[in-house]
């Protein structure tokens, strides 16, 4: 299966509509803000491009006055008695402006450029300039009359703004009427001018509204140096209160950071504490900050000995690229004890300017403090950032790069991780289901024999990616309900071929259309309702397939990893299946009189098998609806509160992110429903279920996968005995 972006030539001109025409409905019209009243009436298929022609008005006033949404809004006049000119926006001030604007809808991208609409928009404008007000409709008179007033005060500018939902450059004889219309207005000076904004300027305005504002902090330098070449640098000390005050700009101050600050890890506690015991030792024992910006505005308390005095420079675009777990630590002891707050903290800033490159090869050499994976480095590459912008504009959803970013909700987005597996587990070739079956660290791999390549080169496209989610998503759900009526080999399977498994189900889904424009998302709906039936059979034929081709005693989990087993194991399943050949069912199913297996103590099985490194990140995921409920509105209230790191410790395994403490995962989960008042909170729970790793498994589960290793381990050594 290819994963190339197939929409091109015209595809982009749907995309574009596609992407506008959900961003005018989110902005404009869910919001309330377009006045529809007027519609109410009409009927969907005449309701609807009037709305949305009501909403690219508003938005072409956006580009044209740089006014909010609220403010473009107000300025809509379309409907009846408009006198041909759907939205009046008036700048006043020093710089006083008037814009018309008429605006064209088309779902197809294809709205046209017509002589008469601007005759229209013409005879409009000419009321307004005779002060003939009462020919408007009750909006456009006030705005007709605020525009007059401004004009009036001198000869302010005007300008006509004719914005259609088309990629094609208008006619000549659609242009050469705005501008033969222009000379009856500027026989005593240029006043009158026109714009014309087509469809890629309106998406363009629209991506740019959903990406993020750009930061900008302030560093108050003493002692301090400075370098004016190649790049403009500055490196002092700044204090700790300055610093915390950085992360009151959120998340995207490390938008160029491999990864966000990682909640409370060992080293980060170890931060922590000098800087509330210990405060003036700090600079010693940190290794700084360093902060890239694009520009810097610098105010000098001398000009005759500047450094004898403190240097305070306003970074815009800032992002720090080393440090996150510094400056995240240090706002966490400063809000804890004041005596943090005179720590002092090394930083250095660059300015780059538009030098991505540089940036990027700055972020890489300077992130060396905590353990850097190779998955760190996975969020310099630009496709994950288009990605992300994609998966915003298309579907709404977020889509999580960053190690130490909290990941979204299933319902609301996706992350890298996430991705990277069902990507893999979708391609024809079943090599890259078994080569991430031991470890996923295989899918950073870049080069000629890597596998991230493969899956991001060329860039998926958001459905593609989505949709592939969904179906791993949903043979995770069906095995783990399928794994209690296993045993011997079969478990093995539900616990070592969930990606073999995603893959051959992919290959009986009709993929055909997965990469295709579906904004009601029918195709993921349908393949995920075919899932449990498609795993219910496939767990069987695999089981079968493999005791066929390499006996009973061969290794599941090593049949699994081995990318040439994978390869005949899949051709023998999909051609049974072709050929109508029959598996065998029952053949590892449980006997419901055999006694149950006793649930292993999850802690102890992960800390004896050293399963996960100290700091490996931990994710909380609600086990049921009503618990979810309960704990959304207090849990929203702090990301640090749904995030944790494994410490290997057999009672306290959990070290939460809210308050650096260590849990009993049964104990932390009780604490939080505590904390969160819910007044129906069972009794007990069960916290190794509740506690996710990066790949997605529970602890619980991880628990189990660990002890079928051990188990299939011991019974292959006693056949080979």
């Amino acid at each position: 299966m290819s994963t190339k972006n197939t929409e091109g030539g015209n595809g982009n001109v749907a995309l574009q509509v596609r992407q506008v025409e959900q961003a005018l409905r989110t902005v404009y019209v869910d919001a309330g803000l377009i006045d529809t009243s007027d519609l109410d009436e009409m009927m969907p298929d005449q309701r609807e491009p009037r709305l949305l022609s009501r909403a690219l008005a508003a938005q072409a006033v956006r580009i044209a006055t740089g006014f909010s949404p609220q403010e473009a809004a107000l300025t809509v006049i379309d409907g009846t008695a408009d006198k041909g000119i759907d939205a009046i926006a008036v700048v006043d001030g020093t710089d006083p402006h008037v814009y018309v604007v008429q605006a064209k809808w088309s779902k197809y991208g294809t709205a046209k450029g017509e002589r008469l609409a601007v005759m229209e928009l013409l005879a409009g404008l000419r009321l307004i300039d005779d002060e003939d007000f009462a020919a408007f409709n009750p909006r456009g008179r006030l705005l007709a009359e605020y525009a007059k007033t401004v004009m009036a005060k001198g000869p302010t500018p005007v300008t006509q703004v004719a914005v259609l939902m088309r990629a094609d450059e208008v006619s000549e004889g659609f242009r050469h009427a705005l501008i033969d219309g222009e000379k009856e207005f500027n026989h005593h000076g240029k006043v009158l001018d026109h714009r014309i904004i087509l469809a890629p300027e309106v998406w363009a305005s629209v991506r740019e509204d959903l990406a993020p504002r750009p930061i900008e902090i302030t560093a108050d330098l003493f002692p301090w140096f400075a370098i004016s070449s190649p790049y403009e640098s500055y490196q002092g000390v700044v204090e700790a209160e300055q610093v915390a005050l950085w992360v009151e700009s959120g998340s995207h101050l490390f938008n160029l950071n491999i990864r966000n600050p990682l909640g409370r890890t060992p080293i980060n506690n170890e931060l922590i504490s000098t800087l509330t015991e210990a405060p003036a030792h700090f600079w010693y024992f940190n290794n700084g900050v360093t902060v890239l910006c694009e520009s810097v505005e610098k105010t000098q308390q001398s000009m005759r000995t500047p450094h004898t005095r403190p240097l305070t420079l306003t970074l815009r675009n800032a992002s720090v690229v080393n440090g996150a777990q510094t400056v995240r630590s240090v706002a966490e002891a400063v809000a804890a004890d004041e005596a943090a707050a005179s720590a002092q903290v090394g930083v250095r800033i660059i300015v780059t300017g538009k030098a991505a490159d540089f940036a990027r090869e700055t972020t890489q050499a300077t992130n060396r403090q905590n353990r850097v994976e190779a998955r760190d480095f996975i969020a310099l590459d630009p496709v994950q950032a288009a990605i992300a912008e994609e998966v915003r504009a298309e579907l709404g959803l977020e889509y999580s790069v960053r190690r130490g970013e909290l990941e979204p909700p299933e319902d609301t987005g996706c992350s890298v991780v996430e991705t990277a597996c069902a990507l893999a587990c979708a391609h024809a070739d079943s090599q890259y289901a078994a080569r991430m079956a031991t470890t996923l660290d295989v899918l950073w791999e870049r080069g000629s024999q890597g596998i991230y390549d493969v899956l991001f080169r060329p860039q998926p496209s958001a459905y593609l990616l989505w949709n592939a989610v969904q179906v791993l998503r949903a043979v995770r759900r069906s095995l783990h309900k399928l794994r209690a009526r296993y045993e011997g080999r079969g478990a093995a399977l539900t616990d070592h071929g969930v990606y073999l498994l995603t893959h051959l189900v992919f290959r009986r889904l009709d993929i055909e259309a997965i990469n295709e424009p579906d904004p009601k998302l029918e195709w993921a709906a349908q393949a995920v309702a075919r899932v449990p039936s498609l795993v219910e059979e496939l767990l069987p034929a695999l089981a079968t397939a493999i005791d066929e081709l390499y006996t009973e005693r061969s290794q599941i989990r090593a049949v699994c990893a081995d990318v040439d087993r994978c390869r005949e194991v899949t051709d023998h399943v999909l051609g049974a299946a072709t050929s109508g050949t029959r598996s065998r069912p029952d053949r590892y199913r449980r006997v419901r009189t055999q006694r149950k297996r006793r649930r292993p103590n999850a802690v102890s099985v992960l800390v004896d098998r050293n399963v996960l490194d100290d700091g490996a990140p931990l994710t909380l995921t609600t086990a049921y609806p009503v618990e979810a409920e309960a704990l959304r509105d207090w849990l929203a209230g702090d990301e640090r509160r749904s995030r944790g790191s494994w410490m290997n410790h057999r009672t306290k395994p959990i070290l939460w992110a809210a308050d650096g403490m260590q849990y009993s995962p049964s104990g932390l989960v009780t604490h939080m429903w505590e904390l969160a008042d819910w007044e129906q909170r069972p009794v007990a729970n069960q916290g190794t279920a509740r506690w996710a790793t990066a790949s997605g498994e529970t602890l619980a589960d991880l628990a189990w996968r660990v002890l079928g290793e051990l188990e299939e381990a011991v019974e292959d050594d006693a056949d080979r005995a």
